[in-house]
């Protein structure tokens, strides 16, 4: 994972590279519970208030278990063989952890903005929909060409955000 100083600078970061249209409403949460066992935390993305997207250290878990369930039955692949497996169905779920999220924030922050619109991970995507640098041309072309149907439905909604449907 890359490095960072503090939250709230990546956060401003992550606020400067928003659209001007959705600059003031949407917001990204990141916290740690460092006083609990494994330092639990939490992060969310926000519209107003209201949470589209979460991602907490109980999806750790519910990958653990995944992986767990799979390895029981599949004793021949390793840990990040079956982990790319399950995969699809994370990504379909939308079961990341805060960790995830805060990985996929410092990645973005140096990605070519093409290379975060076609990126696999779901959370750089969304962050690339939101981002100032993605005109709505773009997405439509990205929605003309059936990209956008094959997203889960948790990101498409970012994309019908942007593109004000």
């Amino acid at each position: 994972m890359d490095r960072y100083k503090s939250w709230s600078g990546l956060n401003r970061q992550l606020h400067d590279m928003l659209c001007d249209e959705l600059k003031g409403r949407v917001r990204y949460f990141l916290t740690r519970y460092h006083t609990v066992h494994d330092a639990y935390g939490r992060a969310a993305i926000r519209l107003d208030g209201r949470e589209l997207a979460v991602f907490s250290w109980v999806e750790t878990y519910r990958q653990e278990r995944d992986l767990a369930a799979r390895c029981a039955t599949d004793r021949d692949r390793s840990y990040p063989e079956l982990a790319t497996q399950l995969k699809p169905k994370w990504d379909a779920d939308g079961t990341y952890s805060e960790m995830d999220f805060l990985d996929a924030a410092l990645q973005f922050r140096r990605m070519p903005i093409r290379d975060a619109l076609e990126s696999e991970n779901c959370i750089i995507i969304i962050l690339a929909i939101l981002d100032r640098r993605v005109g709505k041309r773009t997405l439509a072309n990205i929605r003309e060409r059936g990209a956008y149907e094959r997203e889960p439905d948790w990101v498409r909604q970012f994309y019908r955000l942007r593109l004000g449907e």
